[in-house]
């Protein structure tokens, strides 16, 4: 029999132009050579991935049209986020603009400053022909505001050379979307993670920028974490890394991809070369290179470990999963134990860090109704949609998760006398479920799955701790489970000091109450979040921040106070008794120090 040859199917391409950067709009067109002949379907995500709440992107299309030939092609819209080409013969072409004014990594922004964008908010899919190869030629501003502009994206270049306008290429549409695209004036660096090049991007003025620290911090971070999942070969998932970054006034927020990560962070929190050189880094920076760890984790977990739901994304709805607390709350415990066996924080700052987390957790009553599976299974309608009453109503699957995660470390660690650790149980995932996910998209991990690899991968029996703090609500023994390794959590609460038990914001008038916790002072008096409180006792409230504590600090437990406050424009009074604060505050302290309370940090190995 003679053989035949499989015709290739031929790339589908997109041009994007940033058209008007006063006017915030990006112009796309993508053509499509094979057209299905009953007509051809088009879409855009309604969310991206890492960010679970329909978005539904396909709004910022403000014009749409279609051509075969140089002759217009009728376009009938399906929905909010789809169309649908007439049959049509040769190249089809859809043209159309995106006004990209959301100034966040989840979506596009352009002006005259910067452009940027995800591939979900502006590249339609053409349905059906997801596989093939994808190609972007991404086009310089006419703008002589951007005449000095370069790109920044992880991307593979075609016919563009690094950091240039040009043509990127793509194995297939989930890949392109997956590569976030940046341009502008940037500061750039680039170094190598165990000869993997890393490129840091960022934009926005930041005076006095240490690069030379920042380097050395992401490459000691990213080292780190890539001897964590590949200790014998240090080999990383990825040819090339891009920290790109967005410096503004105030803002702080990360989204993962699979080859660079888009942050946007406060420039106060990015390292000065007017600073003092530090041992350690001051809180904002701190907090800084924690989102870039949380992030670069993600790399493995999320990005390639992945929820079954999630391999492939359907990205046109939701995508329910009850196992967020593993892939979020978990790289959120693993995002601070980074920092720490990379050398750029000591034992004791990770001790007030996860200090922080444990009181954060108790605070809310949400706690004691939602466990962390719920509330995983429910991010996209609770978790990503947050109100003044979420405090009392969900708990966090970021927190609590990583909580979860060191009371199963802590108790590997304490079962097998040392020889075991959470870590094992990342490794058989990564080996199991993520190593081998691209280049074509893998299978994800069940809930079930999950459990059997726990036992397996530490040699226990650990279903009771998944039903009692993953699928139930108790509160997390850490207290016993630190014991063992001479760490203490101490209560730190100051008895007689006096609490609304409240969330206090910032308004004109005196200070709004963003949240009232259940059971506390204000809400048995009668407040209710979004009230502004203007005066206390018969004096002002003012001050940014508002002078709440002050003017209680004058008051003991016990005490009654008139609290006078305007829900919407009505004057309200209430009579109210002061409570102590009904959450301790934590702190975790070290009464051995040395090897054993490291147990609790380092690889089992490593001890």
């Amino acid at each position: 029999m003679k053989k035949t040859s499989q015709k290739k199917q031929p790339a589908i391409q997109y041009t994007i132009v940033p058209k008007d950067l006063a006017g915030h709009l990006f112009n796309v067109t993508l053509t499509v050579a094979a057209p299905d002949p009953e007509g051809q379907v088009f879409a855009l995500p309604a969310w991206i991935p890492g960010s679970y709440m329909i978005r539904e992107f396909a709004r910022n299309i403000v014009r749409i049209r279609a051509e075969a030939g140089g002759v217009a092609v009728a376009l009938t819209k399906l929905d909010k986020h789809s169309w649908r080409a007439a049959p049509s013969a040769g190249p089809l072409s859809v043209h159309y603009e995106v006004y990209a004014w959301d100034l966040s990594v989840r979506a596009a922004h352009l002006d005259q400053t910067h452009g940027f964008f995800n591939g979900t908010s502006v590249f339609l899919r053409a349905v059906g022909q997801e596989e093939t190869p994808h190609v972007a030629d991404i086009q310089r501003p006419a703008d002589p505001a951007a005449r000095t502009w370069r790109v920044a994206t992880a991307m593979r270049e075609l016919g563009a050379k690094r950091y240039g306008f040009g043509t990127y290429v793509a194995a297939n549409y989930d890949e392109l979307i997956d590569h976030p695209v940046e341009m502008g004036d940037f500061e750039l660096a680039t170094f190598k993670a165990h000869g993997i090049p890393h490129d840091i991007v960022i934009t926005g003025r930041v005076p006095n920028l240490d690069m030379a620290r920042l380097q050395a911090d992401l490459k000691a971070i990213c080292e780190t974490q890539i001897a964590f999942f590949e200790p014998k070969s240090k080999k990383a998932p990825m040819e090339r890394y891009v920290f790109m970054t967005m410096a503004v006034g105030d803002g702080y927020g990360g989204l993962e991809h699979r080859a660079s990560t888009a942050l946007i962070c406060a420039r106060a929190d990015l390292p000065s070369t007017a600073t003092p050189k530090s041992a350690e880094p001051n809180e904002g920076y701190l907090r800084f290179l924690g989102l870039c760890s949380h992030e670069y984790f993600h790399t493995w977990n999320v990005k390639r470990i992945k929820p079954a739901v999630f391999a492939p994304y359907d990205l046109q709805v939701e995508n329910y999963t009850p196992l967020l607390w593993l892939f979020e709350g978990f790289t959120s415990y693993y995002d601070d134990l980074m920092l720490v066996r990379s050398g750029i924080i000591g034992e004791a700052t990770y001790f007030k860090l996860l200090a922080k987390t444990i009181g954060g957790v108790l605070r809310g009553s949400g706690r004691t109704k939602q466990s962390v599976a719920e509330s995983s299974f429910d991010a996209w309608s609770k978790y990503y949609r947050q109100d003044e009453n979420s405090a009392n109503a969900i708990i966090s699957y970021y927190t609590k998760g990583s909580l979860i995660a060191l009371a199963f470390d802590l108790t590997i660690r304490a079962k097998t006398n040392g020889a075991k650790s959470l870590d094992d149980v990342m490794l058989a995932l990564w080996e199991r479920y993520g190593r081998d996910f691209y280049p074509s998209v893998g299978r994800g991990v069940t809930e079930a799955e999950v459990e059997a690899l726990f036992d397996e991968a530490s040699g226990l029996k650990l279903k009771s701790m998944f039903e009692r703090y993953v699928r139930g609500l108790e509160d997390l023994p850490l207290a016993k489970l630190y014991a063992p390794l001479g760490v203490k959590l101490v209560d730190e609460r100051k008895n007689g000091k006096p609490s609304l038990d409240a969330g206090i914001g910032r308004d004109p008038l005196g200070a709004k109450l963003t949240q009232v916790h259940e059971g506390g002072p204000a809400h048995q008096a009668g407040l209710s979040a979004l009230d502004v409180v203007i005066a206390i006792d018969g004096l002002r409230v003012s001050g940014n921040p508002p002078n709440v504590d002050a003017l209680l600090s004058r008051y003991r437990v016990g005490d009654k106070v008139t609290v006078h406050a305007f829900r919407r424009d009505e004057l309200m009074s209430f009579e109210l008794t002061l409570q102590g604060d009904r959450v301790p505050g934590i702190s975790l302290a070290q009464a051995v120090a040395g090897k054993k309370s490291a147990a609790a940090i380092k690889r089992p190995s490593a001890v």
